[in-house]
């Protein structure tokens, strides 16, 4: 279960491919020992309104949501892991932030279409 949801500002997927970067995050994700591949969701979404406080006007911000009962230690990992993919393949954004959630097991919701 890793979601990760990017939002980025408008603009930047008309320079860079948001789908690769989508792929390698996924990549880097699968091969976390505590991930099966088939519950792993990445999800990129431009935003067209917003003020930074800092130049260049540009920015990624990465939210990983994990099932709850991971170590302070495998999340600060994978928001690493997280960033350094976002940095390598956006060096000119001018912010690039990565922020992990932990979701409530009791509370969490899902369906899943099957064959």
């Amino acid at each position: 279960m890793p979601h990760v949801t990017l939002e980025f500002s408008k603009g930047i997927e008309q320079v860079h491919d948001i789908q690769t970067i989508c792929d390698q995050l996924f990549a880097v994700l699968a091969e976390h020992p505590e991930f099966d591949a088939e519950t792993i969701k990445i999800r990129a979404t431009p935003v067209e309104y917003y003020r930074l406080g800092t130049d260049p006007q540009s920015f990624v911000h990465a939210t990983l949501l994990l099932m709850q009962g991971r170590d302070e230690a495998t999340r600060s990992e994978l928001t690493v892991a997280i960033l350094e993919i976002l940095s390598a393949a956006l060096p000119e954004v001018g912010s690039i932030t990565v922020q992990d959630v932990q979701m409530n097991r009791a509370s969490y919701a899902k369906r899943v279409a099957g064959p």
